[in-house]
């Protein structure tokens, strides 16, 4: 069997020593590029005019790297408060715009938890949201991706399947539903098979059931982080000692087709960029099986 799995990704920013000590980690570990949050500090969209755009794009291509994409996750409830969508849309909209100036079409985030009742207002509140944030993607080429976890994977293809366009997408994190919704990641890739455009690679484990609204209510992502200590059901480990089944979640994404990156997050731990190389070396031996 030919390999179509994408590049192997990392999210710089799990590092913690400054955005270009980051790249420049990212790229010892051998990534092919990085997934880069930009809601704050330096990566700000509103900190870096034309010249340090102009810069920060000259870096990663000295260094050989590519932006997978950029996060633009600013938490609480994501976009089921309707009288905070109008900032977060505005910030969320400059972080799609930064994204293609570095050469990614993609920008992550949590949009809350989509409602199990379509007749809820909260529903009617996010499709509004997120039918702008496509529309604006889809002007541009690019995508809006959703992260898995909150919500099963049928709910969320639901969700969807009723906005006006595609330009919102999913970021498909199997660690997030083993822990949280203890949904089936293998089953979910072929359910959202038509909008994954960006994945994680992340292990887990879960040790009771979850309340999602416990984990993904009204939290920062900073307090989401520290809850994978397993105080609350689930804890987030390094790759391969989790429930996440790679090889068939690889097999399948495979088998559907997905060529984008593969990007390790690593929230927790204390020794990051040793969890990050162990990942690394793990994807790279699957693949070399192919």
């Amino acid at each position: 069997m030919v390999t179509t799995l994408g590049k192997i990704g990392v999210i710089s920013d799990s590092f913690g020593l400054g955005v270009r000590a980051d790249l420049q980690k990212a790229k010892e570990v051998g990534a092919d590029g990085v997934q880069i949050w930009a809601t704050q500090g330096e990566m700000e969209p509103d900190q870096l005019d034309a010249k340090a755009r102009a810069e920060l794009k000259q870096y990663l291509a000295e260094l050989g790297l590519e932006v997978s994409a950029l996060c633009a996750d600013y938490g609480g409830e994501g976009f089921r408060n309707e009288a905070d969508n109008v900032w977060k849309i505005e910030k969320s909209k400059k972080v799609m715009t930064l994204a293609l100036e570095l050469g990614s079409p993609i920008v992550t985030t949590h949009i809350g938890i989509v409602p199990e009742d379509e007749s809820d207002p909260i529903y009617k509140v996010m499709q509004s949201a997120c039918n702008e944030l496509a529309a604006f993607a889809s002007s541009l080429g690019g995508y809006f991706a959703i992260e898995t976890g909150p919500e099963p994977a049928s709910r969320l293809k639901s969700f969807l399947d009723s906005l006006e366009s595609k330009g919102v997408a999913v970021n498909y994190d199997p660690a997030n539903m083993v822990m949280v919704t203890g949904d089936d990641p293998v089953q979910g890739v072929y359910t959202l098979r038509d909008y994954i455009v960006h994945t994680h690679v992340k292990d887990g484990i879960r040790t009771r059931e979850v309340n999602p609204h416990d984990v993904y209510g009204d939290l920062s992502h900073e307090q989401i982080a520290a809850m994978n200590d397993g105080s609350i059901g689930f804890s987030e480990v390094p790759l391969g000692e989790g429930t996440v089944d790679f090889p068939a979640y690889f097999a399948a994404l495979q088998d559907i087709g997905y060529t984008g990156y593969l990007t390790i997050e690593r929230e927790v731990g204390d020794q990051p960029e040793q969890d990050i190389r162990q990942a690394v070396s793990f994807i790279k031996q699957y693949k070399s099986t192919l």
